[in-house]
């Protein structure tokens, strides 16, 4: 999962930095590019886990449907930039993402890597006619850029649990209110959460006087005709939350299409030289707990992650299922594979490929490789395996 080169690198370098999260500085930007986001209506997806599977279910239904094209912005992607940004399923052109890129370098202004995608997604969507779209936040919500846009005519909340304590808050109460913020007054919010956070969504929602669908109150709005193709227990709860969605709009036609969506990089399963290959980009406790869960007992364990994450609790499950781990870097901001060592016995790989050798050598044809701890990893993972980089066009 490479920035690229050029134009892209100059992307990627535009790091918040010692900027505070402000969505005020989003909305700047996008004002400054004509307010594209008020030429659409969003659907924003906000939550700890599952947030792309819901997209990927939503944005596929939606399209079933028909009518006025469908956009959909997500995040991170696993190998090119391009994947987070989609019209009818069809990624933005690099060309139209270089153009946007010059633009903005030759404007005054400090605005965030994140911040600016947003923007281009927007430009992009407003040029392409799209109807709805489906907005995936990044980190929380009253302090996420997507708290910026105009026009949502719904919030989905998916879960509320322990990630990035060091921004959102050390507790889930500290965490479901920052998630809260994205709920808009008046607006409908659909959620799965569950126990104290989903608390803490009805108190906020109530307070904007917005009403809230859960499935215990609202078992019909929820309910699923059959599992989806995703696999994982967890996908059978992020499936009714988009299948809320669908039918809150009026759109249960697209229910089939949302059911059969895949979603690369989530329990992708893929046979190589002679064994089976498990990614998931798992990255907090809850997400990996609910991998183990669903893949069971496998023979290699490949993990990097992020050194904001809370690698101890992410790992601690993926221990229980793997007979043997290599730790390796992630990518850019990766947390030292030699300090994963100290946490539980494994060997040390410098990078992907070596990882991914390594574990050739130390397994046998007919055993199971995981992949986990970061989207990234998942994503190069998946460069080095020469699968759905695909085209871009230019």
């Amino acid at each position: 999962m490479t920035p690229g080169s050029g134009l892209l690198d100059w992307l990627f370098a535009q790091s918040r930095g010692g900027l505070p999260r402000n969505p005020a500085r989003a909305r700047e930007l996008l004002d400054q590019l004509g307010a594209p986001d008020r030429n659409f209506r969003s659907m924003l997806v906000v939550g700890t886990n599952g947030k792309g599977s819901v997209c990927t279910m939503l944005e596929a239904g939606l399209i079933q449907q028909g009518g006025p094209p469908t956009g959909c912005f997500t995040s991170p992607h696993l190998q090119v930039f391009e994947e987070r940004i989609r019209v009818d399923g069809q990624r933005i052109q690099r060309r139209r993402t270089e153009q946007f890129i010059r633009s903005r370098m030759e404007e005054p202004g400090t605005f965030a890597f994140f911040e600016l995608s947003l923007g281009l997604a927007c430009s992009y969507f407003a040029e392409q006619g799209v109807g709805v779209a489906v907005m995936e936040a990044g980190v929380g919500g009253r302090g996420d850029a997507t708290a910026a846009l105009g026009e949502v005519e719904l919030v989905l909340i998916t879960n509320v649990s322990l990630d990035h304590t060091a921004t959102l808050g050390a507790s889930i109460r500290e965490i479901a209110t920052e998630k809260a913020g994205a709920i808009r007054p008046g607006k409908a919010v659909l959620t799965t959460a569950r126990g104290e956070g989903l608390e803490v969504l009805r108190a906020v929602a109530a307070s904007k006087k917005a009403p809230l669908y859960a499935p215990g109150d609202h078992p019909e709005l929820f309910r699923l005709p059959h599992p989806p193709r995703l696999a994982g227990q967890h996908q059978i709860t992020n499936a009714q939350l988009a299948l809320a969605g669908l039918r809150f709009l009026g759109r249960e036609e697209g229910i089939e299409a949302a059911l059969g969506a895949e979603h690369p990089g989530r329990l992708e399963c893929q046979a190589w030289r002679g064994r089976t290959l498990w990614l998931d980009g798992a990255h907090n406790p809850a997400a990996a707990q609910a991998l183990a869960e669903s893949v069971g007992q496998v023979d290699l364990l490949i993990f990097g992650i992020m050194a904001r994450k809370d690698a101890r609790q992410t790992l601690a499950p993926l221990l229980e299922i793997s007979k043997r781990r290599i730790y390796t870097w992630p990518g850019t901001g990766g947390l030292d594979p030699e300090l994963l060592r100290t946490l539980a016995a494994g060997e040390v790989a410098e990078g992907a490929e070596l990882a991914l050798e390594a574990a050739y050598q130390l397994t046998q044809p007919g055993e199971t490789i995981l992949v986990a701890g970061s989207l990234h990893l998942v994503g190069a993972i998946k460069d080095l395996l020469g699968v759905d980089r695909g085209a871009v066009g230019r």
